[in-house]
């Protein structure tokens, strides 16, 4: 393969070539390789984090993408797609740039060397990429693979990448059955947020990743971008906010409900408001259609989350894991 953005044939491998991104005509059967991966990598399909994505899923997430054509890449094997591979980057809190690329190969075309003619041309395109936005002082190879992944895992390591955290996945299998509340102390409330306390309950979820490594950079244009708010709870200590929920409803599968953000200003932990907060917001996601509902934290969270999501009837399913190299440019 060489080392240009555009198709290769990969001549040590008959009947191989990698091809950039068509666009709607490719999203099917990227779906379709999706699907091919499921029973040999051990894919949650129901994953909030990273699951099985439809045709359309996969539409709107290369829509998202910088320069697709040049930033997505398929592998095709006699006339057929057998794999593809994306790649993004952002800026962490920190100041890193982290350019991640994430591939996926159908299993019957793995111990071949595609999977590492696919990291090759991920790394070759991410070194221009660097050069380009003149960010060599502070960028980082990044990969993501979930622990089941056992291949993906496998080629990753021996091609020098090192975990550097994970994520793990739980679910609240049956949201009728939730327990009871528990009483707060006096002088603090639990309720929805309106618009006028969007600003606070987005400054409260940033105020509680201070420090924290690896985080991306969220603005409040980007939380309010996405905000779906009916089900959002708040905690208030007299007319300060001490703690928000974020969930919401699946938009892929309204019967899963989202926790995306539970969190408690330091000040005010241990005071049985996260706990609240969460219920409250479980409640909600019943009320609107929701089943079960999903979340997922760090697997080195600090704060003893694992006990309260647990304890109200959360189950680990899985851990996603990102995986980080140096770059040399």
């Amino acid at each position: 393969m060489n080392s240009g953005d555009g198709p290769a044939a990969l001549e040590w491998m008959p009947g191989y070539v990698f091809r950039p991104y068509r666009g709607q005509e490719d999203h099917g059967v990227m779906a379709a390789v999706r699907l091919g991966c499921v029973e040999r990598d051990r894919i949650d399909t129901r994953s909030i984090v990273e699951g099985l994505p439809t045709a359309a899923e996969i539409a709107e997430a290369s829509a998202k993408l910088d320069d697709p054509s040049q930033n997505q890449v398929l592998v095709e094997h006699d006339g057929g797609v057998v794999g593809y591979l994306t790649i993004r980057w952002w800026q962490e809190r920190d100041g890193t740039w982290l350019y991640l690329h994430r591939g996926y190969l159908l299993p019957e075309h793995r111990g071949q060397g595609i999977g590492s003619a696919m990291l090759n041309w991920a790394e070759s395109r991410i070194r221009r990429l660097v050069q380009q936005h003149g960010t060599a002082q502070t960028a980082v190879l990044g990969a993501n693979a979930m622990t089941s992944e056992q291949d993906a895992t496998k080629l990753l390591l021996d091609r020098g990448y090192r975990r550097v955290f994970g994520l793990v996945e739980l679910e609240l299998a049956d949201l009728r059955q939730l327990p009871d509340d528990k009483p707060l102390p006096v002088g603090i409330r639990v309720g929805p947020i309106d618009p006028s306390g969007y600003r606070a309950a987005w400054k409260t979820v940033v105020d509680s990743y201070a420090g924290a490594a690896f985080t991306q950079r969220w603005t409040l244009e980007s939380f309010l971008a996405t905000a779906d708010s009916a089900c959002w709870r708040a905690a208030w200590d007299g007319g300060q906010m001490a703690g928000v929920a974020l969930c919401s409803i699946r938009r892929q599968d309204p019967t899963v409900g989202e926790v995306e953000e539970l969190s408690v200003r330091k000040e005010s932990r241990r005071l049985g408001l996260g706990r609240a907060l969460l219920l409250n917001g479980l409640r909600c996601l019943r009320e609107r259609g929701a089943e079960t509902a999903r979340l997922y934290t760090g697997t080195a969270n600090p704060h003893r989350s694992y006990d309260l999501y647990e304890s109200v009837g959360f189950r680990r399913q899985n851990v996603h894991v990102r995986y980080r190299k140096p770059i040399t440019v």
